[in-house]
């Protein structure tokens, strides 16, 4: 078997947009370049079709799943929101299909890193609600950083998160309890979900990182971007070389499984 054939898949959902008047799907290459070089494992996009393809024949291939980042927000209908101030910002196909394949890869017990919003449906998939807007809460935090930031500058708005110790990012991060972060995010969780333990929490207490209380298997949700120039960062670095040994560890059981 070859080098490349023995890598893991990771299940990376696709948003559904409207360019040129057609629908498309889309992947943010930063997460690819992540998954293929932070994680050491091969990037297999799932398109958010409708009705969504079933959960089982997908999960079937891959040896885990990443929940990326998106400008699309969660129908709050979802959660037992209030309706959305801003029209336009949804992706109900995305909805339709992650929401359903984060129950099923828990099941499964694969391997789970989510990303800001992927973090969101982590938390609503399990019963959790969102804070539409943090800014209207006028806590001490900001975010996000202004409207007219360039991309680059989104990024670098950035601020402190605590880690809560004896947890999974304490273990993969081991001796550090404040982190620097980037803050790309307008909505956050509201209600956690009963299954999540808080892995790490903001100065204005919002949730910033979770994992799944009792759960064996690796789930990370952080609700910053590490795959944004992760190279460049430690802590990122650490993340997702921690996905990566999970998913090889996932891959290696299910392989010699096989071969029996």
């Amino acid at each position: 078997m070859s080098h490349t054939a023995a890598k893991p898949f990771v299940l990376m959902p696709c948003d559904r947009r409207i360019v040129g008047g057609l629908p498309n799907y889309t992947l943010g290459e930063k997460y690819v370049d992540a998954v293929r070089h932070g994680a050491g494992a091969l990037p297999f996009p799932l398109i958010a079709s409708d009705p969504p393809l079933e959960c089982a024949a997908v999960l079937d291939r891959v040896d885990g799943l990443l929940l990326p980042g998106s400008v699309s927000n969660i129908a709050p209908r979802l959660y037992g929101g209030p309706p959305p101030a801003e029209t336009g910002s949804d992706d109900s196909h995305r909805d339709a299909t992650t929401l359903p394949l984060v129950g099923a890869a828990i099941e499964r017990g694969l391997p789970i890193l989510a990303i800001c919003r992927g973090f969101q449906e982590l938390n609503v998939a399990l019963g959790g609600s969102l804070h539409q807007d943090l800014a209207s809460l006028a806590g001490p935090v900001s975010h996000h950083a202004p409207p007219d930031a360039t991309i680059a500058d989104s990024y670098e708005h950035r601020h402190q998160v605590t880690i809560r110790p004896d947890g999974l990012l304490a273990r993969i991060l081991p001796g550090q309890h404040d982190i620097t972060v980037n803050s790309v995010h307008f909505q956050g969780i509201d209600r956690c979900a009963e299954r999540l333990r808080i892995e790490a929490t903001a100065t204005d207490g919002t949730i910033e990182a979770v994992s799944i209380a009792g759960h064996d298997q690796f789930c990370l949700g952080v609700q910053w971007h590490p795959e944004w120039r992760y190279r460049e960062n430690p802590v990122s670095l650490a993340i997702f070389k921690a996905f990566g040994q999970a998913l090889m560890a996932y891959h290696q059981n299910n392989r010699n499984s096989s071969e029996k």
